[in-house]
């Protein structure tokens, strides 16, 4: 008995461990500096897609590359343009970020279908209410940027 409560309890500890190494660890991208004020830092990265590194990436378009903008409010070096840099967030923070972007607007469009088709019994007006619900939601979220930009914060370290 005692062995295996000593080896459920060191697969808990492994699990936990597991948990809490993905909980901490960080998503890097390497970008370089484009522009610098004096409260803000804007990098520029650029996004591949997953297939991008696959041998048959040749077979992939332009459109597999996106260029994105990030906004560091937060640096304490002095960085110039044109300096390359690695973005950090923490990958935790990327989790309640997909929620925020992705889950909760999908729930919001598929409760709404479902409440405006049963009261109006009509599709087509349930699926327009469910696609205009998406409006005042990104305009909540547009009024409360500031706030999410001090939930989500990007760091950046200099490349040597």
């Amino acid at each position: 008995m005692a062995c295996t409560d000593s080896h459920k309890s060191l697969n808990l500890q492994t699990i936990n461990s597991k948990k809490q190494r993905i909980l901490n660890s960080d998503i890097r991208h390497t970008g370089f500096v484009k522009r610098v004020t004096n409260d803000s830092l804007i990098v520029n990265i650029v996004s591949q897609s997953a297939c991008s590194s696959c041998h048959a990436n040749g077979a992939c378009s332009v459109a597999d590359y996106q260029d994105k903008e990030i906004e560091i409010s937060h640096f304490t070096r002095k960085y110039s343009p044109g300096q390359e840099v690695t973005v950090v967030f923490q990958q935790s923070q990327g989790y309640s970020a997909i929620f925020w972007s992705y889950i909760l607007p999908f729930i919001l469009v598929f409760v709404t279908l479902i409440v405006a088709v049963s009261v109006t019994n009509n599709e087509l007006i349930g699926g327009l209410l469910a696609l205009a619900i998406l409006i005042p939601y990104y305009i909540t979220l547009y009024f409360f940027r500031h706030l999410l930009k001090k939930v989500f914060k990007f760091e950046v370290e200099e490349n040597n």
